[in-house]
């Protein structure tokens, strides 16, 4: 049985991980059904990884910068990119 930590995390067991195709990066919907939470994995990681470069841009452009994607991109946002697209390439090698 899996438990709530203090900041309110929990880990899902590796079986049901791997029915559900969620690897490290998938973004997952949280939401209440009946009394219970629910979590499921984002349909399309395509889309995320679209959304994320859109956000990233954005941000660039905020701050005054001309930021490319591939260029001066803010290490940790880099990180999580980069494992989206890898849980996206092993959803669809599948």
């Amino acid at each position: 049985m899996a438990k709530v930590d203090s900041k309110g995390r929990i880990v899902l067991p590796q079986e049901v991980r791997e029915r559900l195709g969620i690897t490290p990066g998938t973004e997952v919907e949280i939401h209440e059904e009946d009394g219970k939470a629910v979590v499921e994995p984002e349909d399309d990681p395509e889309q995320i990884i679209e959304r994320m470069d859109r956000l990233l841009e954005e941000t660039a452009s905020e701050r005054g910068g001309t930021t490319s994607l591939e260029d001066g991109v803010d290490p940790v946002a880099r990180k999580h990119r980069d494992a989206v697209r890898r849980g996206a390439e092993k959803r669809t090698d599948e």
